[in-house]
């Protein structure tokens, strides 16, 4: 007997495969992919002996496993369960539509904020990439960057253009860390990033740089990258990298970002 294939079935097995895909490409650079694919396997078995089979001591036996076995997961994965998540709410069309709740006023005050933020940032890039003074600035979004701060000196200081240079500038102790900023501030410094160990990483880009995919690959952060030994200017966000930015580029990338 043949099965009888309707329209509502086919647009199941599409939403599975997209959300299968999603996850695919969330854990692709983590080392929970091999789990991922291992449960993915363990579920294919679970379906085929219980639905088409229909061998039902075994079948049982998988549905209890199955049972305790979501627990399980939630337990393991609660930080790549948080990401997604964090994922859904920050992606860009789910921030439009919460734009529609929110009055022009503040949608304006927020732009206004958004540009005082970047130009000192921006500014100050320009004049370390002129110095080849190496960089690392994190622009923290909707996921918190809590265990990263902890890693580094909190300074809670103003977005200040001369403070950045100063932070940068090669003989400080706090130089070859990442600069974290939040809610309008400076909140630290000296911070130690998760580094990127993706292959399809160019060999001419050093630690700095896998350092920002690392944390772009981790959260929503936005990572911005000056070279120490060509001066270029990069962006690291959402797993991808925008390369030998201009001031126009950089500030353009950022409004968009952050905006």
């Amino acid at each position: 007997m043949l099965f009888e294939v309707g329209l509502k079935d086919i647009i199941d097995i599409l939403l599975v495969a997209l959300m299968l895909y999603y996850i695919y490409r969330l854990m692709r650079d983590s080392r929970s992919l091999n789990v991922f694919i291992g449960i993915l396997v363990f579920v294919v078995v679970w379906v085929f002996v219980s639905q088409v089979l229909e061998m039902r001591l075994l079948g049982t036996i998988l549905d209890k496993l199955v049972s305790v076995g979501v627990i399980a997961l939630i337990v393991l994965f609660q930080e790549d369960i948080r990401k997604v998540l964090y994922n859904l709410g920050a992606h860009q069309r789910m921030r439009r539509l919460a734009n529609l709740f929110t009055s022009k006023k503040s949608r304006e005050q927020k732009k206004s904020g958004v540009k005082q933020d970047i130009m000192p940032v921006v500014m100050a890039c320009m004049n370390m990439s002129r110095s080849r003074v190496g960089a690392l600035i994190v622009f923290e979004r909707s996921m918190p960057l809590d265990d990263v701060v902890s890693t580094g000196d909190r300074i809670d200081a103003s977005i200040n253009q001369r403070l950045i240079e100063n932070i940068f500038f090669k003989n400080s102790p706090l130089h070859d860390g990442a600069m974290i900023i939040s809610e309008h501030r400076i909140k630290a410094a000296g911070c130690i990033l998760p580094v990127s160990h993706d292959m399809d990483i160019p060999k001419e880009l050093g630690l700095r740089h896998r350092s920002a995919m690392g944390v772009s690959q981790e959260s929503d952060a936005v990572a911005v990258v000056v070279s120490e030994e060509t001066g270029a200017i990069s962006i690291a966000v959402r797993s991808e990298f925008r390369l030998r930015l201009s001031a126009e580029e950089l500030e353009s990338l950022l409004t968009k970002e952050l905006g």
